[in-house]
């Protein structure tokens, strides 16, 4: 029987030796080993040097010529000469003539009242200083006409053509006429006088500016009732308009009265607006009000500027910080470098920081200076841009890794 293709096949199969058994205790090796590699590798982690937590700062520089600072404050820019202006009678208002923003000349008509009851009041006195006037010049006629009647009873009585009586009588008319024309003389000035007054009322109808300045509120709109006085209820005005003299304005700040001993009449500052921070004004201390607020415990210190600028406006909020006045000159030589206060530390007699770079920490000596504000000032060992160590940790080393808050 010929052999069947499963049986060639079969017969080309290629016997291969048994494979030899891997030895178990290799595996076990390799593991153990790789375990202690692992546990030396977490050991050299956990013994490594952490980083300490700082808090640090800058050094910044004072530029050479400037001066130190001794205290900071805050206020508000103020007007010395500020006026709501008002009419002085009361009356209902007929033409305004000013916005808000606007430029204002001294004695510029701002506003008129109704004026027909005053035009009215004038007239009426002028007519009756017209017949005054008539009646004085009446009475003079009449003292003349009682004259020549008192020359004709004189003679008659020198020539015994009358009597004593008509004599008398003619005498008497030309005094009691003398007397009259006194009178009316007199009611001729009360009523040039009542002329004036009725003028002035009439005057007082158109409400002119006080002073130059710029207007920064109107108050009162054409048909409203205005009154220098309050009448009550709210419907009637007290004022036209708010006028400021803008060369008038000035800086008051509240200083605690702890530091009032700091500031001194003619002291240099330097005023910051609030709303435009980086621009520094130069200014000076006007006089220290001479009195205290017993209960903010401040002292009240008015401020000028060196210069106006029309971006200075009343009422806006400024920081203010006094500088000092001595040893001008040496500030004037070199640029001096400050730091925090409480980033200095003194050892003995040396002074010295703790500077940071990379990361890493470094001692420095230095040398200070005076204060400057809440800063002190470094004549030598730092230079600006350099980050020191703010109230530093007890412990610290050259070398010590730290990381910044």
């Amino acid at each position: 029987m010929p052999p069947s293709l499963k049986d060639e096949l079969a017969a080309l199969k290629i016997e291969r030796p048994p494979e030899r058994q891997a030895r178990p205790w290799i595996k076990w090796l390799v593991l153990l080993v790789a375990l202690a590699l692992l546990g030396a590798a977490a050991m050299r982690y956990a013994s490594r040097p952490r980083p300490v937590e700082v808090e640090t700062a800058a050094v910044s520089q004072r530029a050479a010529g400037v001066q130190a600072s001794v205290l900071n404050a805050s206020g508000y820019v103020t007007a010395r000469r500020r006026a709501t202006v008002s009419s002085k009678i009361t009356g209902k208002v007929v033409e305004v003539n000013v916005e808000e923003g606007m430029a204002i000349r001294d004695g510029q008509v701002l506003a008129r009242l109704d004026d027909s009851q005053f035009r009215a009041a004038l007239a009426l006195a002028e007519a009756q200083a017209d017949a005054a006037r008539r009646n004085l010049r009446e009475s003079e006629v009449r003292l003349t006409e009682a004259r020549l009647a008192l020359t004709r009873a004189e003679k008659l009585s020198a020539d015994r053509l009358n009597t004593q009586a008509d004599l008398d009588t003619a005498r008497a008319n030309v005094d009691a006429y003398v007397a009259r024309i006194d009178a009316a003389r007199e009611q001729v000035r009360v009523a040039e006088r009542q002329i004036d007054v009725e003028r002035e009322n009439l005057n007082n109808t158109i409400v002119r500016a006080p002073f130059a300045g710029i207007a920064v509120s109107k108050d009162a709109q054409p048909g409203e009732m205005v009154s220098p006085n309050s009448a009550g209820g709210g419907f009637t005005r007290t004022g036209i308009c708010t006028l400021v003299d803008m060369r008038s304005l000035e800086v008051e700040v509240d200083v605690n009265e702890t530091y009032i001993n700091r500031v001194e009449d003619g002291q240099p500052v330097s005023i910051v607006l609030n709303a435009y921070p980086d621009w520094q004004i130069p200014g000076h201390v006007i006089t220290t009000v001479p009195k205290a607020d017993r209960q903010k415990a401040t002292v009240l210190v008015r401020i000028g500027f060196e210069a106006l600028d029309p971006r200075i406006l009343p009422d806006m909020g400024v920081k203010v910080t006094f500088m000092k006045q001595a040893d001008t000159q040496a500030a004037a030589d070199r640029p001096v470098m400050l730091v925090p206060k409480n980033a200095i530390r003194t050892e003995g007699d040396r002074a010295y920081a703790w500077v940071v770079n990379a990361g890493v920490v470094e001692r420095r000596a230095v040398r200070t200076g005076g204060t400057d504000g809440d800063k002190l000032e470094v004549i030598a060992g730092l230079t600006s841009g350099e980050r020191v160590i703010v109230a530093p940790p007890a412990g610290l080393a050259t070398g010590a890794v730290v990381t910044t808050k």
